[in-house]
C-alpha cells in the first residue's frame, strides 16, 4: 500500500508539473515586421523550455492600443521606442523588464531595374511608391524622417500610398501596384522578387530599434523566460540570418 501511494504521488507530482507548463502559455504582441524572426525564435524557445507562444502581428501602434484596451497580451516588441514609451506612460508595461532587442536599417525596395546611381528622389518620383502610414506606423515615421533630412519628402510625398503596417507596404510592391516602397532591410528576405536599390543613411533618421517589455499585470512565468531567450545567442543569430543589424553603441 505505501509503495502504491509514492508512485501515485511521484505520478500526480509530474502530471502537475506538466499541466503547469501547459498552462504557462506566453502571448505576445509583436511589430509585424518581425514576423518571420519571431516566428522560428518561438519554435526555438518552445524547444528549449516546452513553453508555447502565441504571436499576434501588426503595426506598433495597433497593438499598444490593444493592451490600452485590455488585450491579453503578456510580452510587447514594438518597433520603435515611441509605442513602447506609450504604454509606459500609461502604467502598463513591467519598467524593470523593458530592455532592447535589435536594430534595422531602412531602404527602398523595388522588383523593376533601377540605374545603379539613381538617387533615391529620383526612385521615388518614377510612379507611386509606397510606405507606411507616418501618422502612426514606426517605419513611416522613420521613412518620412529620412526623406525630410534628405531634404525632398515635399516634393515626392504626392507619389506615396500609405500602408497601415510595413508589410503592406511590402505586399503593395510584391504585386506591383507601386513602383517601390521604403521597407525595413529585414522585410526582403519575406519577399524574393524585390531587390534593395537604396539604403538610407543610419543619420538621416532616428535610430531603427525595437524594444520589449512584459504587459501588465505580469502573470505569466514564461515571460521573463522569453525576454531573457529574446536577448540571447540563438535568437541573435536569427535576426542577424533575417537582415536585422547589431544594436547600436548606447
Amino acid at each position: 500500500m505505501r509503495k502504491f501511494v509514492i508512485i501515485f504521488l511521484i505520478l500526480f507530482g509530474v502530471l502537475e508539473t506538466n499541466a503547469a507548463f501547459a498552462a504557462d502559455r506566453v502571448t505576445i504582441f509583436a511589430a509585424a515586421s518581425l514576423k518571420e524572426a519571431m516566428d522560428r525564435i518561438a519554435v526555438a524557445f518552445q524547444a528549449e523550455t516546452g513553453v508555447e507562444t502565441v504571436i499576434s502581428f501588426a503595426a506598433s501602434s495597433i497593438l499598444a492600443r490593444q493592451i490600452e484596451a485590455g488585450a491579453p497580451a503578456d510580452i510587447f516588441i514594438s518597433a520603435d521606442e515611441e509605442w513602447m514609451d506609450y504604454l509606459a506612460e500609461r502604467d502598463l508595461i513591467d519598467r524593470d523588464s523593458r530592455r532592447l532587442v535589435l536594430a534595422n536599417a531602412l531602404v527602398i525596395a523595388a522588383a523593376g531595374p533601377f540605374h545603379e546611381k539613381a538617387d533615391p528622389e529620383t526612385i521615388l518620383a518614377e510612379g507611386r511608391f509606397a510606405m507606411g502610414d507616418p501618422s502612426h506606423v514606426p517605419a513611416g515615421r522613420y521613412a518620412q524622417a529620412a526623406l525630410s533630412s534628405l531634404g525632398f519628402w515635399e516634393n515626392v510625398r504626392k507619389h506615396a500610398v500609405f500602408g497601415e503596417n510595413v508589410r503592406v507596404v511590402l505586399e503593395l510592391a510584391r504585386r506591383g501596384e507601386v513602383t517601390s516602397a521604403i521597407v525595413y532591410r529585414s522585410d526582403l528576405h519575406a519577399a524574393p522578387g524585390l531587390f534593395r536599390i537604396y539604403t538610407f543613411p543610419p543619420n538621416s533618421h532616428p535610430p531603427i530599434v525595437y524594444p520589449a517589455a512584459a504587459v501588465m499585470p505580469h502573470t505569466s512565468t514564461g515571460a521573463s523566460a522569453f525576454l531573457d531567450f529574446l536577448s540571447g545567442k540563438a535568437a541573435e543569430a536569427i535576426f542577424r540570418e533575417l537582415g536585422f543589424t547589431p544594436l547600436p553603441p548606447s
